[in-house]
């Protein structure tokens, strides 16, 4: 690749600048303009490109670091330059398109979940239940699902923001996918009250986990 594609790339995301969607994700914390389906036309039409994606990275623009989350080759990354990425990505977006679209499909993150989980940085902590949310969905065995929920209800009521919104889509997790746990997982959701008055929008259901795990389990048909 020519060494000015990155410069070509950063051109195309600065003319893709919204300042409506700039407000917008401001309020969400993340400091970038561009509309999220154009950024993904543009990851489509570069397609995959490992080096490109690092150094997109690199830059530390917020936008050019969603675009290398989407054309990076997750498998190709090491345990430890996951773990800086993390650290480095402080905006809420980028942070969970990166445990989504790239440590979820790495072969190391069994190894950072475990780390992740106890680190004292709560934001590098929220990945790490991030990731137990997706072992409790997928990959069950092997979790001590009553040991998380110990975990849930001594320390999600004060956890900061970030950590709490993990911890409770975990505790909403265990409650929808594992009915011997149900019953205390609601209990939980409902003593703690976490999220209950959270603003949800019509048509959207409430993050309440009591709420959540009633409404996922009535879609199932359970």
């Amino acid at each position: 690749m020519a060494e000015t594609t990155v410069e070509e790339v950063l051109a195309e995301l600065a003319g893709l600048e919204d300042p409506k969607a700039r407000a917008v994700n401001e309020r969400h914390g993340d400091d970038h303009g561009v509309n999220l389906g154009k950024l993904r036309a543009l990851a489509k039409r570069l397609k995959t490109q490992h080096d490109l994606a690092g150094r997109l990275w690199a830059t530390g623009d917020s936008a050019a670091r969603l675009l290398a989350i989407l054309v990076s080759r997750p498998k190709a990354y090491g345990r430890d330059e996951l773990d800086a990425m993390l650290r480095e990505a402080r905006t809420p977006k980028v942070h969970d398109w990166l445990v989504s679209y790239v440590v979820k499909k790495s072969p190391h993150a069994e190894e950072l979940r475990l780390a992740w989980t106890a680190d004292p940085d709560p934001v590098v902590a929220s990945a790490g239940w991030a990731l137990t949310t997706e072992r409790v969905a997928k990959r069950p065995e092997g979790i001590d699902l009553a040991g998380l929920l110990d975990v849930i209800e001594a320390e999600m009521k004060g956890a900061p923001d970030r950590l709490q919104w993990a911890m409770n889509h975990c505790l909403a997790q265990i409650g929808i996918d594992h009915a011997e746990h149900r019953a205390r997982a609601i209990a939980i959701g409902e003593r703690l009250e976490v999220l209950k008055d959270y603003p949800t929008p019509p048509g959207c259901t409430s993050p309440f986990a009591p709420v959540w795990i009633d409404e996922m389990v009535r879609r199932q048909g359970g």
